[in-house]
């Protein structure tokens, strides 16, 4: 498995080369983007992007969690999470680089 990480910095060159845009106008497509999908989960929308996957929130209720270590039981606070769901093609792409 590869240790490389795909970084906001990669985004924007890979948009200044295959889009045209200049360095700066790059990057803030972009942060443009990454903004209103952020602020979509923050009002808890669901954010689709076709071939690729739906991001969601989920709201989790409270329970009882234990320490691993000591055994000892350990109230969870509910929270908000956000899961990721990816498409079917999204799916067959990992599946096929696997084999490769």
């Amino acid at each position: 498995m590869s240790t490389n990480t795909l970084t906001r910095m990669d985004l924007n060159e890979a948009v200044f080369r295959e889009v045209g845009l200049s360095r700066n106008e790059s990057a803030d497509l972009v942060e443009t983007v990454l903004q209103k999908i952020s602020d979509a989960l923050v009002e808890g929308e669901s954010v689709k992007v076709s071939s690729f996957g739906t991001f969601s929130i989920r709201d989790k209720s409270a329970r009882i969690g234990r320490n691993p270590k000591t055994g000892e039981e350990v109230p969870i606070l509910p929270r908000r999470v956000m899961t990721f769901r990816p498409s079917h093609l999204m799916k067959d792409r990992v599946e096929q680089g696997n084999k490769a």
